[in-house]
């Protein structure tokens, strides 16, 4: 027996409300992000599913969905692992700006380029920008080296898989249940190596926020079913605004 995996991509944050790159830059979650992390924890319970250990990203956003749902769920005292190898993708020096705007200013071919390549990272963020982590308490025990200025995708599976493999697949085979509350980026570096993904494929891949995507393994840790939970046409809309996000209207 292997035991269950969950995906869930935090509730709204602030700065998704606003359509800016966001990042590592440490927002909170709106009203509407609030309502989606308690609702993920009611669907998970109306799924009948719980967890044995939960694993977070050491951003506001994951880490309240995460509360937010384990309390809807009905298991707030279950053991949680924070690690900053679940973070966003780092956006280098697009953090904070938005979107649609960048599109304008850049082009619509450059813009694509950094937010869905595989491998071509935004411009870096200066070393000694307040959106460089290196400047963050929280990554003060990281080598500096090892904190990046910017990152495209493949910069994200290169540090969570690995991260996938020594700390979560050994619960899973264990027969242990387990959550990862993360972000876009990371929890899409997690789908493709799951799901065995090419870079083409994941480029038009888009996770809804709030919403869980449930894994279920045969004994040799192959997908044996993989779904999201909720209402199907919810989850339509929910995943197209994702995919839209570029083209809304600048602030």
């Amino acid at each position: 027996m292997t035991g269950l995996l969950v995906l869930l991509r935090h509730g709204q944050s602030t700065w998704n409300e606003l359509n800016l790159f966001t990042g590592w830059h440490d927002v909170a979650l709106t009203a509407k992000g609030e309502h989606e992390a308690t609702q993920a924890g009611q669907t998970l319970k109306q799924a009948g599913i719980t967890f044995d250990l939960v694993f977070t990203s050491l951003l506001t956003r994951a880490i309240e969905t995460n509360r937010l749902a384990l309390a809807a769920l009905g298991q707030s005292q279950i053991e949680v692992r924070q690690n900053w190898l679940l973070n966003e993708r780092h956006y280098g020096a697009l953090q904070g700006l938005d979107k649609k705007a960048t599109t304008e200013k850049y082009g619509q071919e450059q813009t694509n380029l950094w937010r869905r390549s595989y491998d071509i990272a935004p411009p870096p963020v200066e070393m000694t920008s307040p959106e460089h982590p290196r400047n963050d308490s929280r990554y003060q025990h990281i080598a500096s080296s090892d904190l990046p200025s910017t990152e495209c995708l493949k910069d994200v599976v290169a540090r969570v898989v690995p991260f996938f493999n020594a700390q979560v697949l050994p619960e899973l085979t264990a027969n242990k249940n387990v959550l990862i509350t993360a972000h876009g980026n990371s929890l899409r570096a997690l789908v493709m190596h799951l799901e065995k993904m090419s870079p083409e494929q994941i480029a038009e891949f888009n996770i809804p926020t709030g919403v869980p995507r449930k894994y279920q393994f045969s004994a040799e840790m192959t997908i044996a079913t993989v779904e999201y939970l909720g209402d199907p046409i919810e989850i339509a809309k929910a995943t197209q605004a994702v995919a839209d996000q570029s083209k809304r209207v600048s602030r």
